[in-house]
């Protein structure tokens, strides 16, 4: 599956990839350095309806919030993990692995191995004409 957006409909493509992922399970995001991963991350929350101030966990790894119908929403963000054992530490997997819940992870690739294997993989990419292009892929 693949979005084009910019930021005056990326709430549209937000709900376009929970139309097609579903609202509970892992979604790995990919992307280089201000690609958008954030903002795309803060937008879902919002799309999902919740009432927490979203912003990127980058010291505490993990932001919990809760979207307007009670799932609770895990935001990881792996980028400052000097090894993966930081991550196993603070217990990733058990938040992976958790029924009903929402994990949405900035930075998976330092932590590949500890995904489950039905994680969505999620790639933004800059465009030249600044839009981003959303791919989004099983496993």
């Amino acid at each position: 599956m693949e979005w084009i957006f910019s930021l005056e409909n990326i709430e549209e493509a937000a709900g376009a990839l929970l139309q097609h992922t579903g609202s509970t399970g892992v979604i790995a995001f990919y992307g280089q350095m201000g690609a958008g991963k954030t903002t795309f991350i803060k937008t879902l929350c919002q799309v999902l309806g919740t009432e927490d101030w979203v912003n990127s966990p980058s010291f505490a790894l993990v932001n919990e919030y809760l979207s307007s119908e009670g799932i609770p929403i895990y935001h990881f963000d792996f980028y400052r993990i000097k090894n993966i054992q930081e991550a196993l530490d603070m217990g990733c997997t058990e938040y992976f692995e958790t029924p009903g819940t929402l994990s949405l992870v900035e930075w998976p690739e330092l932590i590949t191995s500890l995904l489950p294997p039905d994680t969505w993989r999620a790639t933004l990419e800059v465009l030249p004409s600044g839009e981003r292009k959303l791919t989004v892929s099983r496993g």
